[in-house]
């Protein structure tokens, strides 16, 4: 089975998780500037023959959407005009932020506990692993 990315987009920091073969375990891989985003994916689709892409739907906690939804929905769109045979998911995102944060935290130092750009990763991570729970259930 290919693996299958999953994506925690921000403005200025994109995470980025990657699924094992299997595809049942997410793992942090990266996190990248926002701009940079669709060169990476080119590369890392092109060398992982990646599937399915789970992209973190943000919403308030009354379903409404956030300031960056309609980013994000572009975001989906633009991955289905650029990788034609990939399939694009939403999953909904609430709470993976503080998840990670919480996470690293326990386990992290002081130094990884304010590092944004891991809360991303392991955001992402949360992403995907909820994504392929889903799945795999």
């Amino acid at each position: 089975m290919p693996e299958i990315i999953g994506i925690d987009f921000g403005l200025k920091r994109t995470g980025i998780a990657m699924s094992d073969v299997n595809q049942i375990i997410a793992s942090p891989l990266i996190t990248i500037a926002s701009s940079n985003l669709m060169d990476y994916l080119s590369v890392i689709i092109h060398k992982h023959g990646i599937s399915e892409i789970v992209l973190g739907f943000p919403s308030k906690l009354n379903g409404n959407e956030s300031h960056i939804t309609p980013n994000v929905l572009l975001l989906k769109e633009e991955l289905e005009k650029n990788f034609t045979t990939i399939k694009v998911f939403l999953q909904d995102e609430r709470f993976t932020s503080k998840i990670a944060s919480h996470t690293i935290s326990k386990i992290g130092t002081n130094k990884q506990k304010k590092n944004k750009g891991l809360v991303d990763q392991v955001s992402a991570s949360i992403i995907l692993q909820d994504f392929l729970n889903g799945k795999n259930s």
